[in-house]
């Protein structure tokens, strides 16, 4: 994808070998934090680390702290504080290398609350990192990574068109554009064509700028936008990132965007996140992230560890400032389970509100009523459900585990979601509803409804 590869204004090979990295990391703190044991690493729970190397590996993480992190002064107090520890026996006890790496993650999160920090326990991992820092073109890494990114599409786990045509991207990753990219623009020209786009990050751990960039390039139009600046430690210097002047396929620039959030939302997903939310892009929904705002990558320590070091931090050209330790507050706080029915609603009713044409007006308010009448659950006696049962020429209503199901001949059966007593939808038939009709309180036909205004009529069968 070299289309996305010309312009930027910011160190590329650096953040594509970090990406990689972040992503070998994660999957590798995951593992040992948690306590997991997978096929060659089982033993390793059986381990145990010396005197002598926790004493290298407190000396070599201050070594690091200082020349690298992001922030001076906290560097100085983190290797202090492990130092500290050390002498008067803290970690004396500590015979699990696993715990020892967590501990010290512990420790020097204590002082720094800097959540990008992280000690990890992994040998096979350092030896990966090694054989990275000498040739990241290496073909077996590469052909690793591209298959670590395929299992999850790159990131883009699901993407679909919601009723009243509302776009849905569950986006789990900042995949870097250089495998990613043909995955994104083929999901956001799947999207181009929506009247409002939700983009959940409820998941999202993080990842690449460049995806970030790429992204939200389809969301503006005209000149390049300011999206974001870094200030590095190393070198001393700072990079920006704007959107891009060229994107394959068609921009959105009028589309309202909603954008899910939680408190696993982190990193990358809160630049996404913050950045469109500073820009009066999209309207977040969700609960406050997770606050991590200083990018990094991981160091190696010694042959068993590595820490993962932040070595600079974000900085909004609107806010100055950044997320870090406090996170993107949404506008709209919500319980991160109840964040994609609330944007479904909002967007629906902004989208009926400023409807002109009629047919598109009462379209979206269909399916409003549809989206409410699920999340209310209306509440209809056995008794009642029971007298709907019958045969109504081609269309058959059951009864079967408390629920009424609906089945036209030679068609799958469905289940009957009640948005009245007498009216009710359908999950998997978002156009269509059936209305029960009654006569001195007895059942005696249904009528079908349809979105486009449609209706048609079958009495009972006797």
């Amino acid at each position: 994808m070299k289309k996305f590869q010309r312009g930027y204004p910011f160190e590329k090979s650096k953040l594509l070998k970090n990406q990689f990295l972040f992503m070998i990391l994660a999957l590798v703190a995951f593992i040992f934090l948690n306590g997991i044991s997978l096929n060659g690493l089982a033993q390793e729970k059986e381990l145990q680390i010396s005197k002598q190397e926790k004493e290298e590996v407190i000396n070599r993480i201050g070594e690091i702290l200082n020349n690298l992190y992001v922030y001076p002064e906290k560097a100085k107090k983190m290797s202090s504080y492990i130092m500290e520890k050390l002498k008067n026996g803290d970690y004396v006890k500590i015979a699990s290398p696993q715990e020892f790496g967590s501990r010290l993650t512990k420790d020097l999160r204590e002082i720094s609350k800097d959540l990008h920090i992280r000690v990890v326990f992994g040998p096979e991992f350092v030896e990966r990192l090694r054989r990275e820092k000498e040739n990241r073109n290496d073909p077996e890494l590469i052909k690793l990574r591209i298959k670590e990114l395929r299992k999850t599409n790159f990131g883009f786990k699901e993407v679909k068109i919601l009723p009243g045509n509302i776009g849905y991207l569950d986006l789990i990753q900042f995949a870097g554009t250089e495998y990613a990219g043909e995955t994104a623009v083929a999901a956001m020209n799947f999207l181009a064509n929506c009247d409002a786009l939700i983009i959940d990050l409820r998941n999202n751990g993080g990842g690449s700028p460049e995806m970030i960039q790429l992204l939200t390039s389809y969301f503006f139009e005209g000149k390049s936008i300011h999206l974001n600046s870094f200030y590095w430690r190393p070198g001393d210097k700072r990079t920006q990132t704007w959107t891009l002047p060229h994107v394959p396929g068609k921009r959105i620039p009028n589309t309202d965007i909603y954008v899910l959030t939680s408190n696993r939302t982190f990193s990358a997903a809160e630049e996404f996140s913050y950045n469109l939310k500073n820009l009066k892009r999209a309207t977040l929904i969700g609960e406050i992230t997770g606050g991590g705002a200083h990018p990094g990558g991981p160091e190696i320590v010694n042959d068993n560890f590595t820490i993962n070091v932040p070595k600079g931090r974000a900085i909004n050209p609107i806010t100055n400032t950044n997320w870090e330790g406090v996170g993107v507050e949404p506008h709209i706080k919500i319980s991160q389970g109840k964040a994609l029915a609330t944007a479904q609603i909002k967007a629906l009713e902004k989208l009926a509100d400023q409807a002109t044409d009629e047919r598109d007006k009462s379209s979206y308010e269909w399916h409003l009523e549809s989206l409410k009448a699920e999340l209310s659950h209306v509440d209809i006696s056995p008794e009642i459900l029971r007298s709907y049962v019958g045969k109504y020429g081609p269309r058959t209503i059951t009864f079967e585990n408390g629920a009424l199901f609906y089945q036209r001949t030679d068609r799958p059966k469905y289940k009957m979601i009640p948005i009245s007593e007498e009216l009710f939808m359908f999950k998997e038939i978002d156009y269509f509803r059936i209305k029960f009709l009654k006569e001195n309180g007895e059942v005696i036909a249904v009528m079908g409804l349809y979105d486009t205004g449609r209706t048609d009529k079958n009495i009972k069968d006797k």
